[in-house]
């Protein structure tokens, strides 16, 4: 495991003592947990962006101007 330093805001550090406390887990685990859960968010993200990278691209103008075609505006 490596060492960083980390600074947090005062009620962001407060919250995450109270956690630590009520948990019974260091204050590194819930750090480590929700680091984890982000970057796996974001490999779930690019594997998404991935699939529909052959998806014809729809310029937001466009897909406004189908909506009210079709009469959903």
């Amino acid at each position: 495991m490596k060492r960083s330093t980390v600074y947090f805001e005062e009620d962001l550090h407060k919250a995450l003592k109270m956690k630590s406390a009520e948990i019974s887990s260091p204050i590194s685990d819930l750090v480590n947990d929700a680091v984890r859960s982000a970057l796996l968010q974001d490999a779930d993200d690019l594997e998404a962006f991935k699939e529909r990278e052959n998806e014809p691209v729809l310029d937001f103008e466009t897909f406004v101007a189908s909506l009210k075609k079709n009469g959903k505006l």
